[in-house]
C-alpha cells in the first residue's frame, strides 16, 4: 500500500467554476459587486470611437456627416464623443511655398487680348485674376474683399455668429409652458378683423408744415434739439385703461406691444412683454425700467452691428441715437408755437395734471376696440403723432416716423447723399432688408391707430463719425393698408399670433407669465413666473413713467454738442 500514489497530493484540485447562462441575450446575468454604480454606456460596434488624426478630412466635408461619431444609442452624455477643431497645437514643418505650374489653357487668349487691346488692362485697367490679387499699373496688390469680416481667419465661411444676450434672465423658479417657433407663426392666420371701434380720445395734435415735403439732399435741414416730455405709460399705469377694464373689453394692452407680438415673426432681437391674468381677462404690459421703447438699427440687416457699448456704433448706442431722432423730428415737423393752431380731443392728455406747466409732445391717443371672435376684445391705446389738413377742412391724422443713416460703409448700404433724390426706391428697399422689423411695428402701429398717412423723414449724421449733428435729407409718405402690402405685411397674419398668444393664456390659471423671445433662436417661450417678480418696492403708481431706456435717450440729448 506504501507503493500506491496518492494522486490527491500529488495534483492540485481543480473545481468546476460555475457558467452562467443568459436565456434572453448575451453578456453575464448579473452584476458582479465591483463594477456596482459605474455608469454604463451602450455601445454598438458600428459606432465611431473617433480619429487621432485625419489629413484628408476638412471642416466643410464634416457638416454633411454631422452625426458620424455620435452613438447608435441616441444621445450619451457620459462617454459622447465631440469632434472639435483644435489647430493651436499642431505646427506646419514645411514652410516653403509650392510653386504651382504655369496654367497653360488660354495663355495664348491672354497674350492675344493684351495685344489687340481688347483686355480688360489694355489701358492700364484693372484685370482680376480671381486669386485675391489686383492688377493695378503693373503693380500686384491685394483686392479688398467686398464681403466684410471674411478673410483668412474664416475662409469662406464668414465669422462666426455672434451670440446676443436674453432681454431678461430667466430664472430657476420659472416654468416654460410652450415654445412657439416662427415656421408655426407664419402660417396662422385671422381674417375678417374689422377696423377697430373707438371708445375716447385723449390729447392734443399739432398741424403737419408742408415745407418738409420739399427737403431733398441739396436743401437739407439740421435736426433741433426738441425739449418735450413723451410719455411711455404701460398699460396697467394707464388711468383711462383701468377705468375702460372695468366695463369694456377682456384683453388690454398698448400699440406698442401689439405691434411687437403682430410683427415678432420678423425680429431677430430679444423682447420680453408681462402678462397678467385675473379671471377673464388679460393685460399686457412692458417691464419697468426697460429698453422695450428702443428702435432697433440694421436688426435684420445680414451684418448686425456687433460693435461693443464704447463705440458709438455699438446696437445699443444707435438704439438710443435712432430714438432720440425719432423723437425730435416727429415734433420738428410740426407747426409749434401757435396754441390756437391744434387739434384737440375730446378728453386731455391723461398723464400730466392741469397744476403741471411742463412742455408735452404732440400725441394724440385713441382707445379703441377689436372684436376678435369667441367672447374675445381687445382694448388698445393707439397713438398718432400729428394732423394734416386737406383742403375740404377735414382732418387726416399722421403717424410720424424717422430713418437714420449712421455709417453707409460699415452698414454695407446705400450712400443716402447720392442716391435719396434719384433712387428713392433702392434706398427703401435697403431699409426695408435692414430694418425689417422696425417699418413692419411702425405700419402696424399706424394700422390699429387708424391714420391716413404714415410720414417717413430720412435723418443722416453730419458726419459718420459724430452721432450728435444730424441733417433731415427728406421726407415720404404712405398710405398704411397700401404700404402693408409693399412690405409683404400681412394683417390677418398678424392678428393670427396675436389670437394664438391670447387662447395660449386664457387656458392658463390665474397669474403672472412672460413671453420672450429667444436671443439667438425663431422662437417665442412662454413662461409662468411667480406672482412678485419684477416687482420693487420703491415703485410708485408708475404714472408718467418712461423707462430705463428714455432717461437714457435724455441722457443722451443733454450730452450732445448741437442738434
Amino acid at each position: 500500500m506504501s507503493e500506491t500514489i496518492n494522486t490527491a497530493a500529488q495534483f492540485p484540485s481543480f473545481e468546476k467554476p460555475t457558467v452562467q447562462f443568459n436565456e434572453k441575450g448575451w453578456g453575464p446575468c448579473e452584476l458582479p459587486d465591483t463594477f456596482k454604480d459605474v455608469p454604463y454606456q451602450p455601445f454598438s460596434k458600428n459606432d465611431r470611437l473617433g480619429k487621432i488624426c485625419d489629413w484628408t478630412s476638412t471642416s466643410n466635408n464634416d457638416k454633411k456627416y454631422q452625426n458620424k461619431y455620435a452613438s447608435t444609442f441616441g444621445t450619451g452624455n457620459q462617454y459622447a464623443y465631440y469632434h472639435e477643431e483644435d489647430e493651436t497645437t499642431f505646427h506646419l514643418v514645411d514652410t516653403a511655398r509650392v510653386q504651382k505650374p504655369p496654367h497653360q489653357r488660354g495663355r495664348f487668349r491672354n497674350m492675344r487680348n493684351s495685344r489687340s487691346g481688347r483686355g480688360r488692362n489694355a489701358r492700364g485697367g484693372l484685370n482680376t485674376h480671381g486669386h485675391g490679387m489686383t492688377t493695378l499699373n503693373s503693380k500686384n496688390v491685394k483686392a479688398r474683399d467686398p464681403r466684410r469680416g471674411v478673410g483668412k481667419r474664416f475662409g469662406n465661411r464668414g465669422p462666426p455668429p455672434k451670440m446676443r444676450e436674453s432681454s431678461v434672465a430667466v430664472r430657476a423658479d420659472w416654468a416654460s409652458i410652450e415654445e412657439m417657433d416662427f415656421p408655426r407663426l407664419i402660417k396662422l392666420s385671422l381674417p375678417n378683423i374689422k377696423e377697430g371701434e373707438d371708445i375716447t380720445t385723449c390729447g392734443t395734435l399739432e398741424y403737419y408744415d408742408k415745407t418738409y415735403d420739399r427737403i431733398n439732399v441739396k436743401n437739407e435741414k439740421p435736426l433741433q434739439k426738441i425739449d418735450r416730455i413723451v410719455h411711455t405709460v404701460t398699460t396697467t399705469d394707464d388711468p383711462v385703461i383701468r377705468r375702460l377694464s372695468k366695463t369694456i373689453g377682456n384683453v388690454f394692452a398698448t400699440d406698442a406691444i401689439l405691434a411687437t407680438i403682430m410683427c415678432s415673426t420678423r425680429s431677430n432681437y430679444s423682447w420680453d412683454i408681462v402678462i397678467e391674468k385675473v379671471g377673464e381677462k388679460i393685460f399686457m404690459d412692458k417691464r419697468d425700467h426697460t429698453e422695450f421703447d428702443l428702435l432697433t438699427v440694421n436688426e435684420t440687416s445680414v451684418e448686425p452691428p456687433t460693435d461693443d457699448d464704447s463705440s458709438c456704433n455699438s446696437p445699443r448706442n444707435l438704439a438710443i441715437e435712432a430714438t432720440f431722432i425719432n423723437h425730435n423730428f416727429s415734433q420738428q415737423v410740426l407747426k409749434t408755437g401757435d396754441q390756437e393752431a391744434k387739434y384737440k380731443f375730446e378728453e386731455t392728455n391723461p398723464f400730466i395734471s392741469e397744476d403741471e406747466d411742463i412742455q408735452v409732445a404732440s400725441v394724440g391717443y385713441r382707445y379703441k376696440k377689436w372684436e376678435l371672435g369667441s367672447d374675445i376684445v381687445l382694448v388698445a391705446r393707439c397713438e398718432h403723432d400729428g394732423v394734416l389738413q386737406t383742403p375740404s377742412g377735414e382732418p387726416q391724422f399722421l403717424s410720424i416716423k424717422a430713418l437714420n443713416e449712421w455709417d453707409s460703409k460699415l452698414a454695407n448700404g446705400v450712400e443716402w447723399r447720392q442716391k435719396l433724390d434719384t433712387q428713392r426706391g433702392a434706398v427703401l428697399a435697403n431699409e426695408l432688408r435692414n430694418n425689417a422689423c422696425k417699418l413692419a411695428k411702425w405700419t402696424v402701429q399706424a394700422v390699429l391707430a387708424g391714420s391716413d398717412q404714415l410720414k417717413l423723414g430720412y435723418v443722416s449724421r453730419i458726419n459718420p463719425r459724430d452721432h450728435s449733428r444730424h441733417v433731415i435729407l427728406g421726407t415720404q409718405q404712405f398710405k398704411p393698408h397700401e404700404f402693408a402690402t409693399q412690405i409683404n405685411l400681412s394683417m390677418d397674419n398678424a392678428w393670427g399670433i396675436l389670437r394664438c398668444i391670447i387662447d395660449l393664456v386664457m387656458k392658463q390659471k390665474d397669474g403672472k407669465y412672460l413671453i420672450m423671445k429667444d436671443p439667438n433662436k425663431p422662437i417665442i417661450r412662454l413662461y409662468d413666473i411667480p406672482d412678485n417678480t419684477f416687482d420693487s418696492d420703491d415703485s410708485d403708481d408708475g404714472e408718467g413713467d418712461d423707462g430705463e431706456g428714455f432717461q437714457q435717450v435724455y441722457n443722451y440729448a443733454n450730452n450732445s454738442n448741437k442738434i
